[in-house]
């Protein structure tokens, strides 16, 4: 099991405009790879400072792994409509992978 170093620090709450912050110093934001934006959880007794998710982290390489394993049209058919099975038909001289439409 891997230990895990604990640095603690006292410091006080500073008044910004009409709300509080806390100085967190320039060591530990590097040590903990801290950027611009964080998230704030609240958790028992504390509030939990963390690096912000980055939004569609990953989806590049989804897609990818999806492609290959040619499961293109998987969410297709977990999400279909009454629009799809009554208001469109599929063109198949298109091909499947253009997914072009017409009117019916």
């Amino acid at each position: 099991m891997e230990s895990l170093s604990v640095t603690t620090m006292k410091t006080e709450i500073v008044r910004i405009g009409n709300s509080r912050g806390v100085r967190i110093p320039k060591s530990f934001i590097e040590e903990a790879g801290l950027e611009n934006e964080v998230e704030l959880r609240l958790v028992d007794g504390g509030i939990l400072v963390e690096s912000a998710p980055v939004p569609r982290t990953g989806w590049a390489e989804a897609a990818k792994q999806m492609h290959d394993a040619d499961k293109r049209d998987a969410l297709d058919d977990l999400f279909t409509t009454d629009f799809d099975d009554e208001e469109w038909t599929w063109d198949s001289a298109a091909g499947s992978s253009v997914g072009s439409a017409r009117r019916a």
